[in-house]
């Protein structure tokens, strides 16, 4: 399935965004709640409503590429609010224990998700981390930063021992890894519409183009 991460900061924005990426073939909406200027719990649930397509609800952790500036209470109070009603939830593998569990239990489906902005660790580790996450979760997801081509044959080389999980290697070296992924049975990929939310990122057309040849 390819999903369109919606970053705008506000209601109708978002909306609009998610009617065109709708339009364009998305077949999950990721809303990037961390996006949203002052976002709150009954805003978002409105939001997810209203959008009245698939979504994965997110509200990344600054320490994960994120951008919510409120306190860890206040991000995970949004994300319980947005469990509501999200048919996924996104919650990173690094949130307190406490928080965490919350989550998982009010979500309809999870994916436990980790992010690498500085490197590729070895496949040795990522696979503990995606262990650690399908015990947990419904999907293990993972996004990791290449050094060069061989870093992102590590991710690849993960998804081939592994089920039910999301690997990519981001930025430049890694682009191609976004549509050759599904062949090792990642059940997701992510596209933009017209804002990137990860270095590397393909837009939906581009990703639908190659996905059809596959």
């Amino acid at each position: 399935m390819i999903c369109v991460p919606i970053v705008e900061k506000n209601y109708e924005s978002v909306l609009e965004a998610a009617k065109n990426s709708i339009e364009a073939g998305a077949d999950l909406i990721e809303l990037r709640i961390d996006a949203m200027d002052h976002p709150n719990p009954d805003e978002v649930s409105n939001i997810i409503k209203d959008i009245k397509h698939p979504i994965i609800a997110t509200n990344r952790m600054i320490e994960e590429g994120g951008l919510f500036r409120g306190s860890e209470a206040e991000r995970t109070d949004i994300l319980l609010a947005a469990a509501k009603h999200a048919d996924i939830v996104d919650i990173e593998l690094q949130t307190d224990e406490d928080y965490l569990n919350r989550i998982i239990k009010a979500s309809k489906s999870t994916i436990i998700s980790y992010h690498n902005f500085e490197k590729t660790p070895s496949a040795e580790i990522l696979l503990m981390v995606v262990n650690q996450e399908r015990k947990l979760g419904d999907i293990a997801k993972f996004a990791v930063m290449p050094k060069n081509i061989s870093d992102t044959l590590i991710v690849l080389d993960v998804l081939s021992q592994v089920e039910n999980t999301i690997g990519i290697s981001m930025g430049e070296i890694g682009r191609y890894t976004r549509v050759v992924a599904p062949l090792f049975g990642s059940p997701i990929t992510f596209a933009s519409l017209d804002n990137i939310s990860a270095p590397g990122q393909l837009d939906i057309r581009t990703t639908k183009d190659f996905l059809d040849k596959l």
